[in-house]
């Protein structure tokens, strides 16, 4: 087997993991004027993965054989919480998940239509009553 496929790998792992160090899950301290702390969490998710093959020379001469091979990997950093620390107090402050399926986005409008819907028998309500 050739060395290749190891090396390949070995550098897209090397170049993982210096995009993604301790700081792309629990950010840098942000300290405000007034003495606040806020501090970012997030969810970090990598994938890579690589393959490749030896290839048969044609060429009695050489001692190498042709290889052919590649390597891909991808990084997804997802902001999930801030952590706020004032005057000694901590506090989580959950960053809210945006809707993916129309089920989500429907129950998301329920409440915001409810209102519409009220605000709509009520104007016809005072109309009436006038």
């Amino acid at each position: 087997m050739s060395k290749s496929l190891p090396n390949m790998l070995d550098s897209t792992i090397a170049k993982i993991r210096e995009m993604v160090d301790v700081n792309s899950v629990v950010g840098e301290p942000i300290t405000t004027a007034d003495g606040v702390t806020i501090i970012p969490v997030s969810k970090v998710s990598v994938g890579f993965g690589g393959g490749g093959s030896d290839f048969v020379s044609k060429n009695v001469n050489h001692q190498d054989n042709p290889f052919g091979g590649g390597v891909g990997a991808g990084v997804k950093v997802t902001p999930v919480a801030f952590l706020i620390i004032k005057d000694g107090n901590v506090r989580m402050l959950p960053v809210a998940t945006p809707a993916n399926t129309t089920a989500d986005r429907l129950v998301e409008m329920v409440p915001d239509t409810l209102d519409k819907i009220a605000a709509f028998i009520d104007s016809r309500t005072e109309k009436k009553a006038e």
